[in-house]
């Protein structure tokens, strides 16, 4: 259980005139020829990268060599703008979209994806347990939203430094005396201030009570300043991972994936640190005036059942949304690595699922006040 804490396919001009011309159909049927209908296409728009490529192999190819419709994958940067201004002139060529939570939530609120029953649209579990069961608690937070995999934002460190002594905590982190060096960090207030707290002593479940307070926010604060002067901030992903394989930092905050491939696949000299791991959703939803709307449920239905939430697992460490995909969870398909350690849901009991209606409410106060908190 979790706790509370980014073209439409084109109908075939000559199957159209095969379809509407006479002529054309007695002359083949002179030669004794049959037309095959041409398969149809889905847009389906994600954020790129290993994570494209793991959606790929995992739901595109398998459902194209099932049914033979074309996933046309497209990149984007997140955000709603696009989605919403496809909406907004008529003209819908996105049929599936990748969203986080927050998006989705909004998204869904506006008008722009379709509400989904989950129990009887999506696929049940293999013991037939219904989809509304098999998903993590926590995670079914929009009626448009379909959870696809659990990821986290999640300290790393140096695994050489401080001769062989190995962080537990997040407090370890705001420990400059035992475990010295430069904290690289996301230039945010998001995440940030819960870290503080947590490392001030604040338990998991009561850190969105505390934050809520005037105290709490001075609280988070005067612990965040506690490491300011050590801290290199960063804007950019690919930064961290960087900071620390040039031994500029020795801890850093950053996507599990990306301290993943850093480990795994480029070998370097880190460790994850999964205390206070903040947890995220991402998931699909459809486009609500997608004009391939029932191809485009067919490969909901399919893309997040348990076997594919599972194999998407053997090309990124990100977690898989159902319970029932947990325990299929196998080897990286390249590296041929058991998969299960690398899985953030596996740690979930150590971190905490970003409460997305407390930052809504707070988030430009609290940019505003880390604005000037920077300055200081």
């Amino acid at each position: 259980e979790l706790k509370q804490k980014p073209k439409l396919g084109r109908i075939d001009e000559m199957n159209k005139l095969l379809k509407n011309s006479a002529l054309t159909v007695a002359a083949l049927a002179i030669a004794g020829m049959t037309t095959a209908p041409q398969a149809g296409e889905l847009n389906v728009v994600s954020w790129g990268g290993a994570y494209t490529t793991s959606q790929i192999k995992a739901y595109h190819e398998p459902y194209t060599k099932m049914t033979g419709t074309k996933i046309n994958s497209i990149d984007y940067s997140g955000g709603l703008a696009e989605m919403r201004a496809q909406t907004e002139s008529g003209n819908v060529t996105w049929d599936v979209v990748d969203v986080v939570i927050a998006d989705a939530i909004v998204g869904c609120d506006e008008g722009m994806f379709r509400p989904i029953n989950v129990d009887m649209e999506l696929a049940k579990a293999p013991d037939g347990t219904a989809a509304s069961k098999d998903f993590l608690d926590g995670t079914l937070k929009s009626e448009c939203f379909v959870p696809l995999i659990i990821y986290s934002t999640v300290f790393a460190y140096r695994d050489d430094a401080w001769g062989g002594k190995k962080p537990t905590s997040i407090r370890d982190v705001f420990d400059t005396k035992n475990f010295p060096g430069k904290r690289t960090l996301q230039k945010s207030p998001v995440n940030n201030l819960e870290w503080a707290l947590l490392a001030d002593g604040v338990p998991l479940a009561k850190i969105y009570d505390v934050l809520d307070t005037d105290e709490g926010k001075d609280r988070a604060f005067a612990k965040l300043a506690t490491i300011k002067k050590d801290v290199i901030w960063w804007t950019v992903g690919a930064v961290p991972p960087q900071l620390l394989a040039d031994g500029e930092a020795v801890f850093g905050t950053g996507y599990n994936g990306r301290w993943f491939s850093a480990i795994a696949e480029e070998k370097q000299p880190f460790a994850m640190l999964w205390d206070g791991q903040v947890l995220d959703i991402d998931g699909y939803v459809v486009s609500a005036k997608s004009k391939k709307l029932d191809e485009a449920m067919k490969y909901l239905k399919f893309s997040t059942d348990t076997q594919r939430l599972a194999d998407q697992a053997k090309y990124i460490s990100y977690g898989p949304a159902r319970k029932s995909s947990g325990p299929m969870v196998s080897k990286h398909a390249v590296l041929g690595i058991d998969m299960g350690p690398h899985m953030p849901t596996k740690y979930a009991d150590q971190g905490f699922l970003t409460n997305f209606k407390w930052w809504a409410d707070n988030s430009d106060e609290m940019k505003e006040r880390f604005a000037a908190w920077l300055l200081q």
